[in-house]
């Protein structure tokens, strides 16, 4: 399975967490909502992967979100099997 199925289908599964509050702050900063979030997820794509990071590699998914501007979610998968929200942003 593609590794942009498997966030889709954590997503999908409630199987997440968040970087706290570090990620609700960038939503709010963007007037972001988690439906936009979950839509940039489920229609998006993977633009980067950031591989430097001891913790585990970085995805950052870009798709648009409900309203439709293009949203950036950066995410990566726990050792404990869930996929972590670490921060998201609209692009300008």
């Amino acid at each position: 399975m593609a590794i942009i199925d498997v966030i889709k289908k954590k997503v999908l599964d409630g199987e997440y967490e968040f970087a706290i509050p570090h990620f609700f702050e960038e939503m709010a900063n963007d007037d972001l909502l988690f439906a936009d979030i979950e839509r940039v997820v489920a229609t998006g794509r993977i633009r980067r992967r950031f591989k430097r990071d001891p913790r585990g590699i970085r995805y950052e998914i870009v798709g648009a979100a409900t309203d439709g501007r293009e949203v950036a979610v950066i995410c990566r998968l726990k050792e404990t099997g869930k996929l972590l929200f670490i921060t998201t942003y609209a692009i300008e």
